[in-house]
């Protein structure tokens, strides 16, 4: 056997080799992803992360490795070296790039065994439909095995070449450049829970994970840098999902003396730049725009999924002088009316699943509403509904309903009451979940646009005050400034096909306007300096115009990657209750530790 000083190198990677190599002798190394034996001849699939080369060990052509190729198993660890021949013409595979050519194998090393059951397949061909896939407990468990299969591997390279392609536009065609800001800092309130790290050498005090790079990145602007990125690490504490983690990566841009639409532009041109350099896709410019007015008044939703058609329609005016009760009620109470055009829904929507007790009729309680009401249009624009709903409308409304709707023959139209925000919500909420169930969503459709134009606060109920809707350094549009309150941020999202996977904005940059900010939100004059004091006294040092944007890496990447969750985009994610499976942490440490840190823990196990 070789040793490690005088074996081989690699000469090429499995997935790299073509018609090209043909008689070249190569070096490989790699894993053992399937083993057939066909009377002696042994075929071996070598896999690396590039791809699979199928191996030959032939008794008569390559003697010298037939005994080590049929003692060969799924995931053993080997080097070969051989030449590279093309395939018999009755076993091309043009599934694989490799398919055209094979490698026979003059000389087989095993470097390393399998010496326990494997917990899951890692070989695709090893899996025998639906039911040989793991279960997600179990891969994360042994996430280092899941990495080798062909899925995550392809996903990992698929977020290299994102960000590779992140940083080659910014750097190359932009102009920017990456400077790392801290880990450890302050506890601001940004919004989510911080994460809290105590220190031992400053007993008593703290520090915290940045939730963003948003006041440090300022800070470069303010320190002339001009124009900043990073690819951030950022950490909140909040209830997690499919595409939440307690720990996320962001491209975090910032830059000086640009106006939002060449802001906009600029992130266009990124974006583009992506897309055709991973995925050799030219996505059409200018990207669509909706000011969050609109996007909320068409689609009940300020990400909206423009994919398909059925947008809402407030027909309040419809129903201002109904006999109808409950509708008339709402008027009175300043809610709105607003309808669900659903195309071809007479057909595909009963009765039964729009009453009390039916899916729909529950789906849209779930987000808040009463109900659902609704009229059938029929032939010859007739309407057909039930109770007392039929009878408060009159021909003249009957028609001018229609007309608002554009409802034809077919359509059945579903409608929501109350509070403006609960109407938007449900109905959002079914307009998506109809869209999916008539199968009205095209998969192959890439829908991106910007919306921009958001209130500057949302009143938060449970504490009784506003609160910034993006962060409260977001820069209120000027014309606004008489009503802070009630003022248009000079925000902007980008929205893809109904996800937000990046937001931003100008920034404020003159210390009187935060200062009039987070008095907005309740924050006190000595409340504001004490937890942002340094921002506030940068501002009074030559501050310039600015504004940026972030974009959430892991949930581009999924969205690239077609996966429904972004732990499938990372490399060693946490569960839903934000546990590391393959590590086991979070976990408990040494009363030395807490002691030296100062800290005690009041955790009391439930009896």
């Amino acid at each position: 056997m070789t040793t490690a000083i005088n074996r081989p190198t690699r000469t090429h990677y499995c997935g790299d080799l073509r018609l090209a190599h043909e008689g070249d002798r190569v070096t490989l190394y790699g894993w053992i992803d399937r083993r057939r034996d066909h009377g002696g001849v042994i075929f071996l699939d070598l896999r690396d992360r590039t791809g699979i080369v199928q191996l030959v060990s032939d008794p008569a052509k390559t003697p010298a490795t037939s005994g080590l190729a049929g003692d060969a198993r799924s995931e053993y660890v080997v080097r070969v070296t051989g030449t590279v021949h093309l395939r018999p013409e009755d076993s091309l595979n043009p599934r694989l790039a490799t398919g055209q050519i094979e490698v026979y194998a003059e000389e087989l090393e095993i470097l390393n065994r399998v010496a326990k059951q494997l917990p899951f397949a890692v070989s695709q061909n090893d899996l025998d439909g639906e039911k040989a896939i793991a279960k997600e407990e179990l891969r994360l468990r042994y996430r280092y095995l899941d990495l080798r299969g062909d899925r995550m591997s392809r996903n990992l390279r698929l977020r290299h070449e994102v960000v590779k392609a992140m940083r080659r536009f910014l750097e190359d065609e932009a102009g920017f450049m990456e400077v790392e800001t801290p880990i450890l800092t302050r506890s601001t309130p940004e919004g989510a829970r911080d994460f809290l790290v105590p220190s031992r050498i400053n007993p008593g005090e703290w520090y915290a994970l940045p939730q963003s790079p948003q006041l440090f990145k300022q800070l470069l602007m303010v320190s002339g840098v001009d124009r900043y990125y990073q690819i951030a690490r950022c950490f909140r504490d909040e209830d997690l999902r499919a595409d939440r983690q307690p720990e996320f990566t962001q491209l975090d841009m910032e830059m000086s003396f640009l106006s939002q639409e060449a802001i906009l532009d600029l992130n266009e041109r990124l974006i583009c730049h992506i897309f055709k350099t991973v995925k050799d896709i030219d996505l059409p410019r200018p990207f669509p725009r909706l000011t969050y007015a609109e996007a909320m008044a068409r689609f009940g939703c300020d990400r909206p999924d423009t994919r398909f058609g059925m947008e809402l329609v407030d027909v309040s005016e419809v129903f201002a002088v109904t006999k109808f009760k409950i509708f008339a009620k709402t008027l009175e109470s300043g809610g709105v009316i607003k309808a669900l055009p659903v195309p071809e829904g007479n057909d595909a929507i009963s009765n039964t699943s729009i009453k009390p007790g039916g899916d729909l009729f529950s789906l849209v309680q779930q987000y808040g509403a009463g109900g659902l009401a609704f009229v059938r249009v029929r032939a010859g624009g007739e309407i057909d509904t039930i109770g007392a709903l039929k009878d408060s409308l009159t021909d003249g409304l009957k028609a001018r309903l229609l007309e608002l709707t554009g409802a034809e023959p077919g359509t059945l139209l579903l409608f929501g009451a109350g509070d403006e925000a609960i109407v938007n919500e449900s109905l959002n909420r079914l307009r998506l979940h109809l869209g999916l169930q008539l199968d009205l969503i095209p998969a192959d459709k890439l829908n991106l646009l910007w919306v921009t134009d958001f209130p500057m606060f949302e009143w938060n109920e449970d504490e009784q005050r506003n609160e910034a809707l993006h962060h409260p350094f977001t820069a209120p549009n000027p014309e606004d400034l008489d009503d802070l309150v009630q003022a248009r941020a000079q925000a902007y999202d980008l929205v893809w096909n109904g996800v937000e996977v990046g937001g931003g904005s100008l920034r404020i940059y003159q210390r009187e306007v935060q200062e009039k900010v987070f008095e907005a939100i309740g924050l006190s004059a000595a409340e504001a300096r004490d937890k942002f004091g340094f921002l506030l006294e940068a501002f009074e040092y030559g501050t310039p115009p600015h504004g940026g944007i972030a974009y959430g890496v892991d949930r581009l990447v999924m969205l690239m990657a077609g996966e429904d969750s972004i732990r499938d985009v990372i490399a060693f994610p946490k569960t839903q209750q934000g546990r590391s499976l393959l590590t086991d942490a979070p976990a408990g440490v040494e009363d030395k530790q807490l002691k030296e840190l100062c800290v005690a823990s009041t955790y009391e196990p439930e009896a």
